[in-house]
């Protein structure tokens, strides 16, 4: 990202607020932090509460357009989003997104739009099939999907730990896997209960046509579906000139950093800097 004190930086998925004071920390003169999720809005603003030049704004990362034109700026110097859920939302049975019980939600912003169980409610079986088999590459989709509707159908579906216990139950029929069996449906259904890819490209055009000259745009991508998205729309981008590429190839963190925190150990980063 590369801050200085009079540049102006965007963390577009707040979270708990450690990219935006690393880039306080940095030098980073202006930090505007976004995020849907209002938990997340006001533990970033708990920690980074008496930091100037730091404000958190309750939007998706997606909305950066509205957010800008909305404070007058033009231009930024750098945007970072760090894509897909947070361990703190991982971390809250209430939230929906483990394997414990709770509730079928798994909204980012529990404030608006239907939950999971709103969609599983009403949800066909071929849909439900399209989704795991497409968002969590699940090669036992079909099974999957059967096992999770007869849950529903006998009334079995109650929470979240009921939920993994079906997905488990259809992967079953098909075989085991070296991850937790539930694991790719789940974040499936995540992804397609937040829309989380639908967008994608629009906003890295977005965000690019928003830095200022020598601005840089970093994604933090966590699912192959979204890391093929930003690597071939940064390359579309570089091949006409709009920006140079920092990273030829995804940097992913090394075996220290994964021994320190496991759940980066599928992240991988890529970063643009605008022309001049």
């Amino acid at each position: 990202m590369a801050p200085g004190p009079d540049g102006v930086y965007v963390d577009g998925t707040l979270g708990a607020g450690g990219h935006a004071q690393a880039l306080l920390d940095a030098g980073a003169g202006r930090v505007i932090g976004l995020d849907r999720d209002p938990a997340a809005i006001a533990i970033a603003t708990a920690r980074l509460a008496g930091r100037g030049g730091f404000e958190a704004v309750h939007a998706d990362y997606r909305d950066l357009d509205g957010v800008l034109a909305a404070r007058g700026l033009a231009a930024v110097d750098g945007v970072l989003v760090d894509l897909g859920v947070s361990s703190m939302q991982l971390d809250d049975p209430s939230r929906g997104f483990s394997f414990r019980p709770g509730p079928l939600d798994m909204r980012m912003d529990p404030t608006t739009g239907p939950t999971l169980g709103d969609r599983l409610a009403t949800v066909d079986e071929e849909t439900l099939a399209g989704v795991i088999r497409e968002y969590g590459e699940e090669r036992h989709a079909r099974r999957v999907a059967r096992s999770i509707l007869r849950a529903r159908d006998r009334g079995a579906l109650t929470d979240t730990a009921a939920l993994a216990s079906a997905v488990r139950a259809g992967v079953r029929a098909g075989g085991w896997q070296r991850i937790d069996p539930a694991t790719r449906t789940f974040m499936a259904l995540r992804l397609w209960t937040n829309a989380e890819i639908e967008g994608l490209e629009a906003f890295v055009d977005a965000a690019v046509a928003r830095l200022a000259p020598a601005g840089r745009l970093v994604v933090i991508g966590f699912h192959s579906l979204e890391n093929r998205i930003v690597k071939q729309a940064f390359r579309r981008l570089a091949a006409d000139g709009t920006v140079r590429l920092l990273t030829r190839r995804a940097v992913a963190p090394d075996e220290a950093e994964v021994a320190r925190n496991p759940r980066a150990r599928s992240a991988q980063l890529r970063a643009v800097e605008k022309a001049a």
